[in-house]
């Protein structure tokens, strides 16, 4: 396979709307009609409930997994995994299945940076979980674990690649959450 076939195929693997097909499929909910209209995991967990939240996460964190194992095995460059990553990432988020919209691209990333930098994906996602669990915002944790991604590639010494995929991920991943954060702001965002 060419590193074009890889990212193309990447981002069709980003771009299955895992929380819209398994919301219907199983729990008969059209994820888009329900709690923020998402289809990511966090609104998959606040509307239909546990189970379906985490299979979703799973789902997701698997296709940004997915891609960079590809580029690995059919490529083999760094770059090619970054790139089959973010291709993944923009899948998830802007799906051509779903007319360009899909979700937030947390437990894509979350995949992506798992096969790229093991030691920060622990890091950030424990973050992630202690914000969450005391809190009970996970677009707080979300925003914390992202912007942390770069800071702690860099404090490791990661390749620097992996450090600039890392400040676009970030900045990707906090704009979609603008929303968010104007709610958490003003103290209207909703908790799980």
């Amino acid at each position: 396979m060419t590193t074009a076939m890889i990212l193309i195929l990447s981002y069709f693997l980003g771009a299955i709307p895992n929380g819209l097909i398994f919301g219907k499929l199983i729990w008969k909910k059209d994820l888009r009609k329900f709690g923020s209209g998402n289809i990511g995991a966090t609104n998959a967990w606040r509307t239909i409930g546990k189970s379906a939240g985490l299979l979703i996460f799973a789902l997701d964190f698997l296709k940004g997994a997915l891609a960079v194992v590809l580029a690995q095995h059919f490529i083999g460059t760094s770059a090619a995994m970054i790139l089959a990553g973010l291709c993944a990432i923009i899948g998830h988020t802007f799906t051509i299945f779903l007319k360009f919209h899909g979700g937030k691209g947390v437990a894509t990333g979350l995949g992506v940076i798992a096969m790229l930098m093991p030691k920060v994906t622990v890091i950030v996602f424990s973050v992630w979980l202690v914000i969450v669990c005391i809190t009970r915002y996970v677009s707080l944790g979300s925003v914390v674990a992202a912007a942390l991604v770069p800071i702690l590639a860099f404090v490791f010494n990661d390749p620097k690649e992996f450090v600039l995929l890392g400040i676009v991920a970030a900045i990707f991943i906090i704009f979609r959450h603008k929303q968010n954060i104007l709610r958490l702001m003003n103290g209207t965002e909703n908790k799980v």
